[in-house]
């Protein structure tokens, strides 16, 4: 409606000035002056409903985009509240472990959480797509996993009870990819799950090996079946998980990083604290790439410490 009434009012003020003018020109130059006019006066009237209308769009875009600004920093901020505030340590693991998201929020998803019967239960899943939909869906997978693990006999029905929540809940073009452990201090053991999701790296002694035990990645399929694999660690020993935002990095050849470069930093910096080895595998990372990451990029490393005093005399 303002359009229109913004041309009519244009067109109303041509018309005056022909017919102010029509008595300056006389005969033949009074109907090009007419026509000049007019055709000059209609083209301003229809570039300024043009140029009206782009400030009226202008001004809705930025408004629009504002709110998604201000939807995108609470979804920020409800999302890092899911990570776990303060990691663990004195369980016989110590922890470091970080997220960058490639997107403003993530669909990256790391958690370490004490259970009341004394395990140590630690996770790292990637989930498909990015932004807000694999956002929704990894606060989901956190929620669940936290409310299946106290209760669970082992990692494999763990995982079952996921994949089939998931199966349900997304569409066939949805999954995640999982690694789900649980650490038994007594027992000085690893169990774990791989579902899908890059092989953590477990070095000990210098030399590398990958977890690779497992199955299928989550809510792919309605029925899925996972192995429990099991490894025990010693004082010193290292375990490295990632999402493939790290070992997926691209230079500007198109090379990846690769999970062998990743294993020879850590290899570099194995003796030092894991905040410092985690800093070194970002460092190489965004030197190789040297670009904005592509990718969510997730690093959790855990190292096995001394026993506590007593958990020893137990279990002599």
């Amino acid at each position: 409606m303002r359009d229109k009434l913004y041309l009519i009012g244009f067109l109303v003020g041509a018309g005056l000035l022909l017919l102010l003018g029509r008595g300056y020109l006389p005969g033949a130059a009074v109907l090009i002056t007419w026509s000049l006019t007019f055709g000059g006066t209609t083209a301003a009237a229809v570039l300024g409903v043009i140029l009206y209308r782009l400030q009226l769009q202008l001004k809705a875009s930025r408004l629009e985009l504002a709110r998604k600004e201000v939807e995108l920093s609470i979804a920020r901020e409800v999302q890092q509240a899911l990570f776990p505030r303060q990691l663990p340590g004195g369980g016989g693991l110590e922890f470091s472990a970080v997220c960058i998201p490639s997107a403003g929020i993530s669909g990256d998803y790391y958690d370490v959480l004490p259970l009341a019967d004394g395990r140590l239960i630690f996770a790292i899943a990637d989930i498909s797509g990015k932004g807000v939909s694999a956002a929704i869906l990894m606060a989901n997978l956190q929620a669940l996993l936290r409310a299946l693990a106290p209760s669970a006999p082992d990692p494999s029905a763990v995982c079952r009870r996921l994949n089939e929540h998931l199966h349900q809940v997304t569409d066939a073009a949805k999954f995640a990819t999982l690694f789900y452990a649980e650490w038994n201090l007594r027992e000085r053991r690893l169990s774990y799950v791989n579902a899908g999701h890059n092989a953590p790296l477990l070095l000990r002694n210098g030399r590398g090996q990958r977890l690779e035990q497992g199955g299928m990645p989550l809510g792919m399929f309605p029925a899925t079946e996972f192995d429990t694999g099991r490894v025990c660690l010693s004082p010193g020993d290292t375990l490295v998980l990632y999402s493939d935002g790290i070992t997926e990095a691209t230079a500007r050849n198109g090379e990846e990083f690769g999970e062998s470069r990743l294993e020879d930093v850590v290899k570099a910096h194995c003796g030092k604290p894991l905040a410092e080895i985690q800093a070194q595998v970002l460092a190489g990372v965004r030197q190789w790439s040297g670009s904005v990451p592509e990718d969510d990029m997730t690093l959790m490393i855990a190292r096995a410490t001394d026993w506590p005093q007593e958990t020893s005399h137990a279990m002599r």
